[in-house]
């Protein structure tokens, strides 16, 4: 049986949710983000006490189909902007077509429809998100961080920071007030 799961973003997402199917006796076959595949079916009493221990947590069980459609739309964009830096060079229309099997205009017609954004904006929402957490570990150059995140070049990258932000990378990166926003919130 699978379960979709709103708001799994990350690795540690994926131990908080297995933990809560664990004290509910559930054995799970797969943990990915967004979607948990169980040995077995819940009952509805199982569900509601997960629905209940997963909101309680910040996330969500996802029912309908369009509302699953986008969520794997969403963690498609997340994985790929945020573990997957070698793949930003394919397109993206490309990637999210063939991860879903489904043709772009209809994804990117949904998704609008039911997060009043575009896919392109998350996309790019998702990789300012990158740029700031890599501005903040002052690890690496602008130059470094736009070869990452696949843009043609720093200024690119500096003009779409500051169309998003407000700000240039360099003031981000001086200010004493770096915020960020938590993935699961863009």
């Amino acid at each position: 049986m699978k379960l979709y799961i709103k708001n799994m973003v990350c690795a540690r997402c994926k131990m908080v949710v297995e933990s809560e199917l664990e004290k509910l006796g559930l054995q799970t076959i797969s943990v990915e983000l967004g979607e948990v595949e169980l040995k077995d079916s819940i009952t509805d009493s199982q569900k509601e006490v997960l629905l209940k221990n997963l909101q309680d947590l910040g996330f969500d069980l996802i029912d309908d189909k369009k509302s699953k459609t986008v969520e794997k739309i969403k963690n498609l964009i997340v994985d790929l902007v945020h573990h997957k830096n070698n793949d930003l060079k394919i397109n993206l229309s490309d990637y999210l077509s063939k991860n879903l099997n489904q043709d772009y205009n209809s994804l990117s017609n949904l998704f609008s429809e039911i997060e009043n954004t575009t896919i392109e904006k998350y996309f790019i929402s998702q990789k300012i998100e990158k740029v700031k957490e890599l501005l903040v570990y002052n690890e690496l150059s602008l130059s470094e961080i736009a070869d990452i995140l696949n843009y043609s070049n720093v200024a690119h990258l500096s003009n779409q920071f500051k169309k998003i932000t407000g700000f240039t990378p360099t003031h981000f990166k001086q200010s004493k007030d770096k915020k960020r926003i938590q993935i699961e919130n863009l």
